[in-house]
């Protein structure tokens, strides 16, 4: 430049300072000719304090011929966004004068950090609170959910302007107080687009998706943000075909947009039209990929998940879980594990989501060395204190049948949730350690933890295994007067199976008479269990023939029923099954039809 004015010297101090670039705009600053102007020192006062450096913010207000209020202000400002607010206080004390952005600034800065109760003091000190004041103390107690404090500042605020209503608006909305929230919306003078927005949104979060349509059709505004709320709450509800219809309509649309449609697609299993929309999709983001990926392994399809995890150019720990976990969901163990691998190499940082699918991969492959060798990477990385880790951990150690490193680490938790002890229940039954399990369900009760369908499973299989049919209808029993759980085809299975072991073979058939519920396979498989075991070829003949009635074609079912009739001695039913065997699936079994 030939020439350069105060102004080009504080617009360059100015863009290094927002940039940043300190050190530069310093010495800009510094080597400026003459007499300095105060937009110069505000600039680099600002730059500071934006950056966390307040000594040298306030070393360089004190160094300023004549700070202004801008000057003083913009080391409030800093200090509030920085957090630091018992500073910002003891600074907003000392400062020679105050004006109404001066009270605001602090004021927003103690809503920030969340302490309302001395927001609602500084406010009442502020000698004449202009609308920003109230809206600012609005907007904190909306987002603490303090709806009543809300409401009452609402009420006495002198003026209101749109910002307020829906502040206000929003607060009720976000409680899903939907007919507080209505009755706002209507008494509003005057509605912008967040207005309409915020009551669709809101619709749509209570599941009320016919009268958010309504609403959309009627708002004077084009919003982008509403139509994919809606869009939202379709695919929410699997109403795939609505969402289509207005991501179709959609003039605009960007990468939340098409996730959504894709991922609408992939939850209701239609996976070929998420793989079309996947393909036309003009700027795939790491979510569009890690979608499809977790939408294929959850379907069983492996070999598709895997090819499109290496098609990405970058990956993030969300790929790497969702191919991880689908391996161990597809029973795919080695290969989970090896991918664990490939994931160190590619210098991706596992997360307690990773851990504990490996953690279940060892505990499905019975590989207890891998599991320990797991369990030091899980206390070195801190995810040992997660729960999600630690009950993968425990279910690993108890699929080995080390039932004593299991219970240390569920004793070595920070917080024990329902799911931790299911798993430790869990694995005493399955290790045939039923006084255990019942043991540590009783602590579970002692500790005021309120046992699930899964926790009843666990026991009943445990006092199954251990040959407890007391404790077992005890417990069965207080299922439903104790806990108002209603008993399901699982908890009937370990029942019949109880009783059935211990030869009780009419009370298991009286229970399965009784169901509210229809029985499964599940259920009369443990009934053909006991009954052969206990020689019992009338009641074995009849849970076989209920078995068909449920798999017809399954052929293991036909040869059971076979064999059960040679045993007894009934060679022309056992002859017909034999026949079904090679016939299966083209016409019922004799006498099985319409049979209940």
């Amino acid at each position: 430049m030939p020439a350069r004015d105060n102004f080009s010297w504080t617009l360059m101090v100015s863009c290094y300072a927002r940039a940043g670039e300190l050190k530069l705009a310093r010495d800009t600053f510094d080597r400026m000719p003459g007499e300095k102007c105060a937009a110069c020192y505000n600039a680099m006062i600002s730059g500071y304090a934006k950056n966390g450096r307040f000594d040298d913010a306030v070393a360089l207000l004190r160094e300023m011929p004549a700070p202004d209020i801008v000057s003083w202000n913009s080391v409030l400002v800093g200090m509030t966004r920085d957090g630091k607010m018992a500073r910002a206080v003891q600074f907003f004390d000392r400062m020679p004068q105050r004006d109404m952005v001066s009270w605001n600034v602090i004021l927003d800065g103690y809503v920030r950090a969340g302490d309302l109760d001395a927001a609602s003091g500084l406010f009442e000190r502020i000698p004449s609170p202009n609308v920003i004041s109230w809206v600012t103390l609005l907007n904190g107690y909306c987002r603490a959910e303090r709806i009543g404090e809300a409401r009452e500042l609402f009420d006495r605020m002198p003026e209101r302007n749109v910002v307020s209503w829906n502040v206000m608006l929003g607060g009720y909305a976000r409680l899903s107080n939907m007919e507080e929230a209505y009755k706002l919306f209507t008494e509003m003078p005057d509605k912008n687009s967040i207005s309409w927005t915020t009551i669709i949104s809101a619709l749509v979060r209570a599941g009320k998706l016919q009268e958010a349509k309504d609403m959309l059709n009627k708002m004077p505004f084009d919003s982008f943000a509403a139509k994919t709320a809606l869009m939202h709450g379709y695919v929410q509800s699997k109403m795939v075909k609505d969402a289509r219809h207005i991501f179709d309509a959609l003039e605009v649309r960007d990468a939340v947009c098409w996730n959504t449609m894709i991922s609408g697609y992939v939850h209701c299993g239609m996976l070929d039209e998420a793989m079309s929309l996947f393909q036309q999709m003009p700027n795939k983001d790491m979510v569009s990929w890690n979608t499809m990926i977790a939408g294929y392994a959850h379907d069983g399809q492996m070999r598709k998940a895997v090819s499109i995890f290496r098609k990405m150019n970058q990956r993030n720990a969300v790929s790497w879980n969702s191919v991880i976990s689908g391996f161990v969901q597809n029973g795919l163990c080695v290969e989970a594990l090896q991918h664990f691998v490939l994931m160190a190499r590619d210098g991706k940082m596992p997360d307690w989501s990773t851990y504990a699918c490996c953690l279940s991969a060892c505990a499905n492959l019975a590989a207890l060395q891998a599991g320990r060798q797991f369990h030091g990477l899980l206390v070195r990385s801190g995810y040992i204190v997660d729960s999600f880790s630690g009950n993968a951990l425990i279910s690993a150690y108890a699929k080995c049948g080390r039932m004593l490193e299991s219970r240390q680490v569920f004793d070595e938790m920070a917080g024990q949730d329902i799911v931790s002890w299911n798993a430790l229940i869990d694995g005493y039954a399955s290790n045939g350690r039923g006084a255990e399990a019942i043991s540590v369900f009783r602590e579970m009760e002692a500790n005021d933890v309120r046992p699930d369908e899964v926790t009843f499973v666990g026991v009943l299989s445990a006092c199954s295994h251990a040959g407890l049919v007391d404790e077992g209808l005890d417990l069965f029993n207080s299922m439903t007067k104790d806990y108002s759980l209603q008993p399901v085809a699982e908890h009937y299975a370990c029942m019949v199976d109880l009783l059935g072991r211990a030869g009780r073979l009419t009370e298991a058939f009286e229970l399965i008479q009784g169901m509210q519920i229809q029985p499964n396979a599940g259920v009369w498989g443990a009934m053909l269990g006991a009954c052969r075991l206990h020689k019992n070829d009338e009641l074995a003949h009849a849970a076989a023939k209920k078995l068909i009635e449920l798999e017809p074609h399954k052929t293991s079912n036909y040869v059971l029923l076979s064999n059960i009739s040679a045993e007894a001695g009934r060679w022309d039913e056992a002859e017909e099954m034999r026949v079904m065997i090679t016939e299966r699936g083209v016409r019922k079994p004799p006498g099985l039809a319409g049979s209940t």
